[in-house]
């Protein structure tokens, strides 16, 4: 797997701090920083995801890619997978996340909560790679809710 970032440059008289990820699949992912009141020639524009949003979209999209297949995979009518993510990070730098809470609507036909409990921790403890090395740092923790479809 590989990926190029690179900085889309000045904008005007801003800096900006502006990037574009291109995938090795060739897909195009664009992230911003946030702009900085006090000294607004470093900051950025405001314009797209954080890089740090975007590895907490990143994770959500993996944990909810397996959630998904484990149920469609055991059979099961689900119809939608959603996860609500909230995170905590350190004070300093590196400004690690050190929680993430993971909230999962799952949204099927005649599906049981422990058929969704099970999916989860088998994404959580075993599958999602991005959930398994953000634990390296961050306490993880699930919920969920099932809605009948």
């Amino acid at each position: 797997m590989e990926c190029r970032v690179s900085w889309t440059g000045n904008s005007g008289t801003r800096s900006g701090m502006g990037f574009v990820a291109e995938t090795g699949t060739g897909h195009v992912l664009v992230m911003d920083g946030a702009p900085d009141a006090d000294k607004p020639e470093q900051g950025g524009l405001n314009l797209a995801p954080r890089p740090m949003e975007t590895m907490l979209a990143g994770a959500g999209g993996c944990t909810a890619y397996d959630v998904v297949h484990i149920l469609k995979r055991g059979r099961q009518q689900v119809e939608g997978c959603s996860v609500q993510i909230t995170s905590e990070r350190a004070e300093k730098d590196p400004k690690v996340f050190t929680k993430i809470h993971l909230h999962f609507t799952v949204k099927g036909k005649n599906l049981s909560e422990a058929t969704v409990k099970r999916a989860i921790a088998l994404s959580h403890d075993t599958y999602c790679s991005a959930t398994v090395m953000l634990a390296k740092t961050a306490e993880i923790t699930t919920s969920f809710e099932v809605v009948a479809a």
